[in-house]
């Protein structure tokens, strides 16, 4: 992990999943994120265009830290890196992925659910790891014991994670930044109202900034 994508996912307290089914949409949906105040964005891999997104997203935004997601393939990570992804994302924790990742100094936070996974991602070499479904995983507690094992292991919570509970994962020291599908709801993307989105980015990390 790049000490400047470390540095921008704390700043940013929550990194969106932007999903879209043409580039021009996700950008205009990274447009309004950005707008927002974030300065991470996670361009998920679930639609059928969603490499032309990702190169999309990324030329319009190379200041940023643009990354891919739902990585769950070694042959997904490549085609994502040389798409533009300076970091990756996987739900769960596959070797093969992790060293494409590393062979090519590429950031990932691969997902965890349990100790013996992220035991796993630590012999591995890894340090920063996404816990997910963070909600079905544990929560905030489950955090808390893992991060008592594993001292030097920070994490990315994802899956369940709301406006109701942001506080309670960014209040765990061990987490960086949390990610979130609730800034980029389909209806208001559907509508075009992309200023929904702004706001929404907007109020997540005015809620952050109260800790």
């Amino acid at each position: 992990m790049t000490d400047q994508l470390l540095t921008n996912l704390k700043k940013s307290y929550v990194v969106p999943l932007v999903q879209a089914e043409a580039p021009d949409e996700a950008v205009s949906v990274s447009r309004a994120l950005v707008e927002g105040g974030l300065e991470v964005l996670e361009v998920v891999l679930r639609t059928d265009n969603a490499f032309d997104c990702l190169e999309a997203v990324s030329s319009a935004f190379p200041n940023l830290s643009v990354g891919a997601g739902t990585v769950l393939s070694p042959s997904h990570a490549e085609k994502a890196i040389a798409r533009g992804a300076k970091f990756l994302v996987s739900p769960g924790l596959y070797d093969s992925v992790v060293t494409v990742a590393q062979e090519s100094e590429t950031p990932i936070l691969p997902g965890i659910a349990t100790a013996s996974e992220l035991q796993h991602a630590w012999n591995l070499g890894l340090r920063t790891v996404k816990f997910f479904p963070a909600s079905s995983a544990g929560g905030p507690s489950m955090l808390n014991a893992l991060s008592a094992a594993f001292r030097d292991v920070q994490f990315m919570p994802t899956g369940g994670v709301s406006p109701s509970n942001l506080n309670d994962y960014l209040a765990v020291p061990s987490v960086i930044a949390c990610g979130g599908s609730w800034l980029t709801p389909a209806a208001e993307i559907a509508n075009g109202n992309f200023g929904a989105i702004t706001n929404l980015a907007r109020q997540a990390r005015a809620l952050a900034e109260k800790l």
